[in-house]
């Protein structure tokens, strides 16, 4: 397997609703591998929920996968979440792409909810144990810190055996999560530097702990734009980047034209990602088509053939 590219929606840009069905037609005919919903339960800019996303997509498409990027575990309760990626896997025949994480400390949900970010991690593991057994097929009792559950079990379980489970974070506490319960890695706000010494260490982990995951299963998000960065829709999204992670704008971001995007994409496949969701930087309905076009029509056909000359030299 090579390099694959997803699409994905850091809010929802869309004028119209007609105008975001659109917009998944054209990643399902235009070669898209998969669409990735962002996980944002409080926020001042339109924002889809995930699960219900996902599970819309399931029912409008027939080839593409997609996922979450990532869902905070420790503001879910397991069990439900469980059932929803089953039950949204089982009627996409086996299309959906789960991605756990603990979530940003930043972030205004965790004030909502009531949870306490103390001892997310902790929550997080736990949970993580719940689905990744209740996906298995068994039967749950656990009295733990967080979740008391007496032999639940869900039915149907996912078509994919066993369900993908991509884990985020880059911290200690997150490589070994991901060591322990994940298929797949999925980097946040990670440079391609950053990204290639966390990929380094859970290959380690896994060599260690006798597990491997598929060279496609470790991936991240490039914010992109097919313009200037005093486009408006850069300049709001580089505001809401610094607010939500801390780090400079420009670094999460691929602005200008293809050259652009494409050396992003080079700089973390070189890393060890080969696994990219390009999230177009537009507002409103034709200018996120416009935008999504051009990486369908400059930036697809170029990992087309980045995958074909590796393929080459793989047979050499």
């Amino acid at each position: 397997m090579g390099i694959a590219v997803g699409t994905g929606l850091a809010t929802y840009p869309f004028a119209s609703i007609d105008g975001f069905w659109r917009w998944v037609r054209l990643c399902e005919e235009g070669g898209i591998d998969s669409i990735w919903q962002t996980d944002t339960l409080v926020s001042k800019e339109p924002m889809l929920e995930c699960m219900s996303a996902m599970a819309a997509l399931a029912g409008a498409t027939q080839r593409l996968k997609f996922g979450m990027n990532v869902a905070s575990v420790g503001l879910r309760d397991p069990l439900l979440l469980a059932k929803q990626c089953a039950t949204i896997d089982v009627l996409s025949r086996g299309r959906l792409l789960p991605a756990f994480g603990i979530g940003s400390i930043r972030s205004a949900d965790w004030r909502a909810s009531g949870r306490p970010t103390k001892g997310r991690g902790r929550r997080t593991d736990e949970g993580l144990e719940i689905i990744s057994r209740l996906w298995r097929g068994e039967a749950v009792s656990m009295q733990g810190e967080f979740h008391q559950y007496d032999d639940v079990r869900i039915s149907p379980v996912p078509v994919q055996q066993p369900l993908p489970l991509w884990i985020g974070g880059s911290s200690q506490a997150a490589i070994r999560r991901t060591v322990q319960y994940g298929t797949g890695w999925q980097a946040a706000f990670e440079t391609p530097e950053e990204a290639a010494v966390t990929v380094a260490a859970i290959k380690q982990g896994l060599a260690e702990a006798g597990k491997h995951f598929d060279h496609e299963h470790f991936g991240t998000g490039i914010n992109y734009r097919f313009g200037g960065w005093d486009d408006e829709p850069v300049a709001r999204a580089v505001n809401r980047y610094e607010r939500v992670s801390g780090r400079d704008g420009r670094q999460g971001f691929a602005v200008g034209g293809a050259e652009q995007v494409l050396d992003r994409i080079r700089a973390f496949v070189a890393a060890g990602i080969p696994k990219l969701i390009l999230r177009p930087l537009a507002q409103g309905d034709d200018d996120t088509i416009a935008q999504t076009q051009h990486m369908i029509d400059e930036i697809l056909p170029e990992i087309d053939r980045m995958n074909a000359e590796a393929k080459a030299a793989r047979s050499a």
